[in-house]
C-alpha cells in the first residue's frame, strides 16, 4: 500500500504541474486514500449504483491491460470548471460542448499522468486510449467498462485525490481495474508478494 500510495503522489504531482501549465495558475493536489477494493465495491464510494456522476474512461493497454475510471459528482465537476477554468455553470444548467470538452481533457490530463507514474514505477508497458466522457448513473457507467472490455478483473486501485486552488478544494476517485492477470504483474514488477 505504501508502493501504491507513492505512486498516487507522484502521479497527483505530475498532474497538477500539466493543469498549472495548461490553466496557468498554481493547482496542488493530494492524495488521501489509497486502497485496493472489490469491483462491486466501486460505486457505493462514488454515492451508491444510482448516483449521477461524471466519467472520463480509458482502456489502457500494454503489458498490465485494464480500464482506468476518472469519477466525480456533477457538482464537483462544475465546481472544477469554476474553480480552476472559470467557468460558471448555474446548478440548474447543464454543461455545454465547450465545457464537457474542457472537462474531458482535464481528466485525460489527470488520468495520464496517474497512468505514467504507475508505468513508469513497474517499468511496464502501460498505453492510454483516447479518453470517452460520459454522465450517467454509476453503476451504468461501470457496466459500459466491462461490456467495453469484455473482462475485468475483480479488484480495483482506488485513488482518491483532491484538487486545491487555494482553499477551494474539488474531490474526485481515480479507479484502475486491471484485467484479471495484470496486478500480479503490477506487483511482481513492484517486487511486492500478492495474494
Amino acid at each position: 500500500m505504501d508502493v501504491l500510495k507513492e505512486i498516487g503522489n507522484i502521479g497527483a504531482g505530475h498532474a497538477a504541474t500539466a493543469l498549472s501549465v495548461l490553466l496557468n495558475k498554481p493547482v496542488d493536489m493530494l492524495v488521501p486514500i489509497v486502497n485496493i477494493l472489490p469491483f462491486e465495491e466501486i460505486a457505493s464510494v462514488v454515492g451508491g449504483p444510482e448516483a449521477l456522476v461524471l466519467v472520463i474512461y480509458l482502456r489502457v493497454i500494454g503489458e498490465a491491460p485494464g480500464n482506468l475510471f476518472f469519477i466525480m459528482n456533477v457538482e464537483s465537476a462544475k465546481k472544477l470548471l469554476k474553480e480552476m477554468v472559470g467557468i460558471d455553470i448555474a446548478d440548474d444548467t447543464w454543461f455545454s460542448d465547450m465545457e464537457l470538452s474542457a472537462l474531458n481533457e482535464i481528466g485525460n490530463i489527470l488520468a495520464g499522468s496517474y497512468l505514467s507514474s504507475l508505468a513508469d514505477f513497474t517499468r511496464l508497458t502501460m498505453v492510454p486510449s483516447v479518453p470517452a466522457l460520459a454522465i450517467d448513473m454509476a453503476g451504468a457507467i461501470l457496466s459500459f467498462g466491462l461490456i467495453q472490455s469484455g473482462h475485468m478483473g475483480d479488484q480495483a486501485l482506488l485513488i482518491n485525490t483532491r484538487f486545491l486552488e487555494g482553499s477551494q478544494e474539488v474531490k474526485g476517485h481515480f479507479f484502475f481495474i486491471p484485467d484479471p492477470d495484470s496486478f500480479s504483474k503490477i506487483f511482481a514488477s513492484l517486487g511486492v508478494e500478492h495474494a
